[in-house]
């Protein structure tokens, strides 16, 4: 049966749940809540649609099925055994073939940042949206990528998370973050690639972390490079050193690049006007944010919207 596709409906501003559906505080009741994916997308007629949470990491674990995955405007499809892995603030929806076996896994995200700390450059494996597919995938531009090794590791992870999620044994929260620890380190192993910072002086992934936290929160006001380089306690210089050595771009670059991605969101998922979407970026001048979007994204923000509401 081929797998559905998400109908496309713009809103005035694109919906941030705590849990899908749950609108309110984007604060979880605990750090990390476990359910599988039919028990809420059937109410839903199997389509969860485009929204975001501000301050969750979410995992999706297909183990047998098939759905339309959307990240950001861009669709992938996938075939059990699949993962997406989506950090906070991500737009993302999917519709599910009916009867879909898998889990949803949503967690806070700074907790999710304290429990990789200990091991520098680990959270940069899920600090952005990724697909990892051991089934069959049409990539279609969503950054799917097959995995390495069985889904095996994964899988009992995510079977050992739910179930001292489920359970009422002591120390029940120290073994939650043990289990999720572990999902973690499974689907980490089965990125490809090499999943080690290598080439960067000592300190640099804690800087380049802190630097990415601190565009995520500011983007809007449009910070100077060399400002956020001194709450780091570093220069702009240097920054821009350790995010070449790791990123293969420039600060600035990445800045910009957390500005036009908000953008793009803002114009595929809500009605707003291009003019007001700029001003809520902090271009005061419509035409300024209009070239300034081109440059990045090679066409107009209108020109942009209106292949996003294509498909």
């Amino acid at each position: 049966m081929p797998a559905r596709h998400l109908t496309h409906r713009a809103a005035a501003a694109l919906p941030s749940y705590q849990l899908y559906g749950e609108p309110g505080s984007s604060e979880a009741p605990e750090r990390a809540h476990v359910e599988t994916i039919s028990s809420r997308s059937r109410l839903h007629d199997w389509e969860i649609r485009p929204h975001r949470h501000e301050v969750l990491f979410q995992i999706l674990y297909i183990a047998r099925g098939r759905a339309q995955a959307e990240v950001d405007g861009r669709g992938v499809a996938l075939a059990g055994p699949a993962a997406v892995m989506v950090p906070a603030a991500t737009a993302h929806g999917f519709a599910f073939e009916p009867g879909v076996d898998g889990w949803v896994v949503t967690a806070q995200e700074p907790h999710v940042r304290d429990l990789l700390a200990a091991e520098p450059g680990l959270w940069a494996l899920f600090e952005r949206p990724g697909v990892l597919a051991w089934g069959k995938t049409d990539e279609r531009g969503a950054g799917a990528r097959a995995a390495l090794g069985e889904p095996r590791p994964v899988a009992e992870a995510i079977a050992g998370l739910a179930d001292e999620f489920a359970g009422h044994q002591r120390w029940r929260q120290a073994a939650i973050d043990a289990a999720l620890t572990r999902l973690l380190l499974a689907l980490a192993r089965a990125q490809p690639g090499d999943s080690t910072p290598g080439g960067l002086p000592a300190g640099a992934p804690a800087h380049l972390a802190r630097y990415r936290a601190l565009v995520d929160a500011r983007f809007r006001l449009q910070p100077s490079v060399a400002s956020l380089a001194a709450e780091l306690g570093i220069t702009a210089t240097q920054l821009n050193r350790i995010c070449r050595a790791q990123l293969g771009r420039g600060a600035l670059e990445l800045l910009h690049g957390r500005m036009a991605l908000e953008a793009q969101r803002q114009l595929a998922y809500t009605t707003q006007s291009v003019k007001r979407i700029g001003l809520d970026l902090g271009f005061a001048d419509p035409g300024y944010f209009t070239r300034f979007f081109q440059r990045l994204c090679g066409m107009s923000p209108t020109a942009w919207r209106q292949r996003a509401q294509r498909g």
